[in-house]
């Protein structure tokens, strides 16, 4: 049985799917979830505070799927998070927003301050060099025999696929796999062979 706040949330994400989210109405999203508006004000305290508690979870999402590919043969979890990251960026437009920066016209946006505070507190959602920072500091941490330029370098071939979709069939993926795999095997650039980064590091760009 979901509690109140996962069906708010669940039921933000339908109406997010029949309309953009500036024409979401917060009466509207909690008839769809069944429980009172004061419940919905009471979780989220104002739509910013929805719409961040959103994109907590897509990042919260996104990166549980991180870990369980960690779980892959040690020499392939790079390829194995690679091609998650362009699984889930397909999937889920929040995430490709959160993994990218580019806020597709009619998605929920981050919001430095969105008003009174829900029973959680506020937190802002992961920015894109944070998130990624996080992902390559897991792979490396689980991953030592892994040079951290090979994490660099799957999440960078990640991105542009993510950047720049490609069909989304099994082939397609395969296809991606097996360029991933190759390319954190190769020779690892000096430039990108130190330790990994931090969140408060530089992204890969």
């Amino acid at each position: 049985m979901p509690t109140a706040r996962q069906a708010l949330l669940d039921a933000a994400l339908r109406a997010l799917d029949e309309e953009p989210w500036r024409a979401v109405r917060m009466v509207d999203v909690a008839a769809l979830a069944g429980v009172s508006r004061q419940t919905l004000y009471n979780e989220f305290g104002t739509k910013g505070g929805l719409a961040g508690a959103l994109l907590r979870r897509a990042a919260d999402g996104y990166l549980a799927g991180v870990d369980r590919a960690l779980t892959a043969p040690a020499p392939d979890r790079p390829a194995a998070v690679a091609l998650w990251t362009v699984r889930a960026a397909r999937q889920d437009v929040l995430v490709k927003a959160l993994l990218t920066g580019h806020w597709a016209e009619g998605l929920p946006r981050p919001e430095p301050r969105p008003g009174p505070r829900g029973r959680d507190g506020w937190r802002p959602p992961p920015a894109p060099e944070e998130l990624l920072a996080l992902v390559r500091d897991r792979m490396a941490a689980v991953s030592p025999g892994v040079a951290a330029g090979g994490c660099e370098i799957a999440l960078r071939l990640a991105l542009s696929c993510v950047v720049v979709p490609v069909p989304g069939d099994d082939a397609a993926d395969s296809r991606a796999l097996g360029l991933v795999r190759a390319g954190t095997r190769a020779a690892v650039p000096a430039g990108l062979s130190g330790p990994s980064r931090t969140a408060g590091g530089r992204s890969p760009r």
